[in-house]
């Protein structure tokens, strides 16, 4: 560690410290960010003599979660399994084998659905378009949409009563992270589309309201419209697209990774990206009791350098007020990495979620206590 000459004992600080958090962390000390707001609020770094997560057991409710997401079955025509939720945001799971049978509308919010696993077409009132593996499709409230799944599909589905918008790129310019020429809009059809009656020849409707569904039956494929004009629409992105912020001497905060805004909500894309290659700079996320955030991480694809023991299709969830950070061995296993391969994303909430029994049938109820060892930093 370099030498800083640092003072000590005064003032808002005290002890052994960095002069900068994440970089030259004092040998023997564990760095921890106790913030507010997120990462943009008042904030101190604590400098534990142990790792914070270096519990011997928890007798509680409030513990760091994992579930086997990818096990969960879904409910039939593509709608989600909800696993958790609040008023503000519900995260589920969704499974297609086939094309829906009938068609859909969510008066209840916008979906944002992450393509896990499988491809298909997305049938939409403002036309179609294809999705793949990796894409990010953004549904606004009202939107009747059919999937029409070329193979066994699995979706991240994130629901919110809010609109979906993008995060404010402030100095970075407009065509950071993403340009929106790479934003994919639908295409209508020539003509009128005649796919999609059931054995009657009616064309069904099923509507959500306040988590009922209506039906609704038309002689006629109700999406028939000849034109469109305007600035909401379905929208799709590909993960390959975004092109992730970095510094190569400071490890930045998951929320420059934000991709989605909503009320007391944020999606954020954690994507393959060079390592911080200055000496000193911590390359593993910081210890953190983000005290005003749920977290919750879906783990896509890749090599998850944060910590070990998940795979792709898994999810985890570390409410507000318990220490997380990274894996006993995670600082020892990136130390010689000069690149990270992980794809997750991640949904951080203001307000605190539930789960559901669905979430709690699929959980790994010994994810808690992985992360007790101190096995090395």
């Amino acid at each position: 560690m370099r030498e800083k000459n640092l003072p000590t004992g005064f003032g808002w600080a005290q002890g052994k410290y960095s002069i900068q958090p994440h970089v030259d962390v004092p040998e023997g000390t564990y760095e921890e960010e106790h913030g507010r707001q997120g990462f943009f609020g008042r904030v101190s770094h604590l400098y534990h003599r142990h790792p914070p997560t270096g519990w011997l057991r928890i007798e509680g409710n409030l513990k760091p979660r994992s579930y086997y997401a990818s096990k969960s079955e879904g409910k039939e025509q593509g709608q989600p399994e909800i696993l958790l939720y609040n008023n503000d945001v519900q995260i589920g799971i969704a499974k297609l084998k086939s094309a829906m049978t009938v068609f859909a509308r969510n008066a209840d919010g916008d979906e944002v659905r992450f393509i896990h696993e499988g491809e298909g077409q997305l049938e939409t009132d403002y036309g179609d378009f294809s999705y793949r593996k990796g894409d990010y499709l953004v549904i606004p409230r009202g939107t009747t949409y059919r999937f029409n799944a070329s193979n066994a599909n699995t979706h991240l589905v994130v629901e919110s009563p809010t609109e979906i918008g993008l995060p404010d790129r402030g100095m970075l310019g407009r065509h950071a992270q993403f340009d929106p020429m790479v934003m994919r809009t639908p295409v209508l059809p020539e003509g009128e589309r005649k796919t999609g009656a059931n054995a009657q020849g009616e064309f069904e409707l099923r509507i959500k309201r306040e988590g009922q569904w209506t039906k609704v039956f038309y002689p006629w494929n109700p999406m028939n419209a000849a034109g469109w004009k305007g600035d909401l629409s379905p929208w799709a992105l590909n993960v390959d697209d975004i092109r992730p912020i970095i510094s190569p001497r400071y490890h930045l905060p998951p929320s420059v990774h934000t991709t989605f805004l909503a009320r007391n909500f944020v999606i954020c894309s954690f994507l393959p990206r060079p390592l911080e290659s200055e000496e000193g700079a911590m390359k593993v996320p910081f210890y953190h009791r983000n005290i005003d955030f749920d977290e919750v991480l879906f783990y896509h694809a890749g090599n998850f350098f944060s910590r070990e023991g998940i795979g792709a299709g898994a999810i985890t969830w570390h409410p507000q007020g318990i220490h997380h950070g990274p894996h006993p061995n995670a600082a020892k296993n990136a130390a010689d990495k000069t690149v990270t391969e992980e794809i997750a994303v991640m949904v951080d909430t203001y307000h605190p979620l539930k789960t559901t029994p669905a979430a709690e049938s699929i959980e790994y109820r010994e994810y808690a206590m992985s992360w007790k060892l101190d096995q090395g930093r």
